[in-house]
């Protein structure tokens, strides 16, 4: 593999670093179950899943047999989610690298935040790419509201689209409202039940994969989050 590109280190062979952030309760834990049912057949994974006190997101990945239990690792940040993965990714990292390490070769290891506010993103020191998770359970403006993950996050996925007619959500419209504020990134409304959606997920993360290990992706930091209740913590 030719090893031109420089923003990710000598060499692309490692595996794609994917992080899945989002609200608590948006569906980040089955998208992440829905992508390793969908890419397991053709590609080599593996998962980091962080809680502030639990190894429960990572037990019920396990449970769903959507992957080897032992390639499924639970981080307990102990603190605010956003800790662990950006202002100090050092926990996160090991477990990344252990299982880089344990399962050579892999293609994909995808880091799940620990479910936080709409303003928390990944550090790129951490996460080559990242996916930005909302759903319409959470109400239609949360779109339209923003923040660094909507709005700058390489995807954002409008998820459990098939609850709209019980929340009295206009998906379109809420699609149409992420998109403004993206500014021509992209935009996917999900539904686990919907195949096509699903199927459009899936190639959002192989067209990344490839292209980081082909060297022609590079890492973006959504932006430092705004101030919040916990900064003077730190």
């Amino acid at each position: 593999m030719p090893e031109h590109h420089h923003s990710h280190g000598p060499s692309t062979t490692r595996p794609l670093r994917l992080g899945v952030a989002g609200p608590v309760g948006t569906g980040k834990s089955t998208l992440i179950g829905t992508l390793c049912r969908e890419l397991s057949s053709t590609a080599e994974l593996a998962v980091v899943t962080n809680d502030i006190y639990t190894d429960e997101d990572a037990r019920m990945l396990r449970a769903a047999g959507v992957l080897s239990p032992d390639r499924i690792r639970a981080v307990e940040t102990g603190a605010c989610p956003h800790t662990a993965i950006r202002d100090d990714v050092t926990a996160n990292m090991i477990a990344v690298e252990d299982l880089e390490r344990e399962y050579a070769p892999l293609d994909i290891v995808i880091v799940e935040s620990g479910g936080d506010n709409l303003t928390a993103t990944f550090s790129p020191a951490l996460v080559d790419a990242q996916i930005f998770c909302i759903d319409v359970a959470g109400g239609g403006d949360v779109a339209r509201k923003g923040g660094p993950g909507i709005e700058r996050a390489d995807l954002l996925v409008v998820n459990k689209t098939d609850l709209a007619p019980h929340v009295d959500v206009d998906v379109e419209q809420m699609v149409a409202d992420a998109t403004a504020a993206r500014h021509g990134l992209p935009v996917l409304a999900l539904a686990r039940s919907d195949q096509d959606s699903v199927a459009r997920l899936s190639e959002w993360v192989r067209g990344i994969a490839a292209a980081f290990h082909g060297g022609t992706h590079e890492a973006k930091d959504p932006g430092p989050m705004a101030p919040h209740s916990h900064a003077h913590s730190h």
